[in-house]
């Protein structure tokens, strides 16, 4: 992905550079889309909307938020990939984002996009992802949670936003470091996911904390342990699993701004300015991500790809180990 981008910077300095600036500075001439493959309410629905009217603040022109839910973020994700490279079309991803390829393969069917069609163009958000049960609850604590899934295997359900999303890969690092069963229950989208479980549909959820946080503060949810290496602010009562005694599960669901490979680069070049001085400069972006429980954690193009690069290997390893599923 860098390399690519490389090239077409490199392309756009030297024998471009005169239609280049011109396309600079015309674009962008219209509305330019911000796709959320999930759901509304969901954790890229909560960081796309606000970056969103950042960006309207500074294009100059509407940027749409678009859901476009479908096989757990596949849809929309694909969708973009193959959109016109011409900067209108923007993605909100996930950290699923590069575990899905890899889930087709499993499936034994052709990806519907691979990362090499993407480029990474900033990182918004990077939340570990917070173990929810409903209020109701028996289970006071993770080991009342653990015990009694150790006592009912295969009882207890848990949703996701769809087979091999970020949730669902979270879950599975859980059940596989405790050596329990859980029922899974995949969903359309987060959004649907912590609807069921505020409804009673389902029993847990690990969910990022944005969209868990005002359940948990009106008393409705019950947050038993999180996957980062510190407790989350916003959430300082509630260990981690490190510190109970599961050192290796640690899950981030991160969200970040990709473009179409082709994407021009004085039009890549645009975005990532636009995005480094909203998340460097708009305090009502920066208020909107912290009152949601999900505080900015920005990264640039490189350090972005490099960091994509790196979980994309994690997290298709633990796809790996999740296999098959009918």
């Amino acid at each position: 992905m860098l390399s690519r981008r490389g090239l077409l910077m490199a392309a756009g300095a030297a024998g471009l550079a005169p239609q280049g600036a011109r396309a600079q500075g015309s674009w962008p001439s219209r509305p330019v889309q911000m796709v959320v493959a999930f759901p509304p309410g969901g954790q890229a629905d909560v960081a796309a909307r606000p970056v969103a009217a950042a960006l309207e603040r500074i294009f100059g022109q509407a940027v749409p938020v678009v859901n476009r839910p479908g096989a757990g973020g596949i849809l929309g994700s694909a969708s973009v990939a193959r959109a016109a490279p011409d900067g209108y079309t923007a993605l909100m991803a996930l950290s699923s984002l590069g575990v899905l390829p890899e889930s087709e393969r499993i499936m034994g069917r052709s990806p519907a996009y691979t990362m090499e069609q993407l480029v990474p163009v900033a990182r918004i958000t990077a939340d570990p992802t917070v173990l929810l049960v409903p209020a109701s609850a028996p289970w006071k604590t993770l080991a009342e949670f653990v015990d009694a899934a150790r006592a009912r295997p295969g009882s207890i359900t848990y949703g996701s936003a769809g087979n091999y999303s970020t949730l669902h890969v979270a879950m599975a690092m859980l059940t596989g470091a405790a050596s329990i069963d859980l029922l899974h229950v995949p969903f359309q989208g987060g959004g649907p996911a912590l609807t069921a479980l505020l409804s009673g549909t389902i029993e847990a959820l690990a969910s990022g904390p944005g969209p868990a946080l005002p359940h948990v503060k009106e008393g409705r949810l019950r947050a038993l342990a999180c996957w980062g290496r510190e407790r989350i602010a916003g959430f300082e009562e509630v260990p981690t699993f490190i510190e109970r005694g599961f050192p290796e599960v640690e899950f981030y669901i991160w969200s970040g701004v990709f473009l179409p490979v082709a994407t021009p680069a004085p039009v890549l070049e645009r975005w990532g300015q636009a995005l480094r001085t909203a998340c460097a400069e708009d305090a009502a972006l920066r208020r909107a991500l912290e009152a949601a429980g999900s505080p900015l954690a920005y990264q640039d193009s490189a350090d972005f790809a490099r960091f994509v690069a790196a979980d994309t290997q994690r997290l298709t390893r633990a796809v790996q180990r999740i296999g098959r599923v009918e």
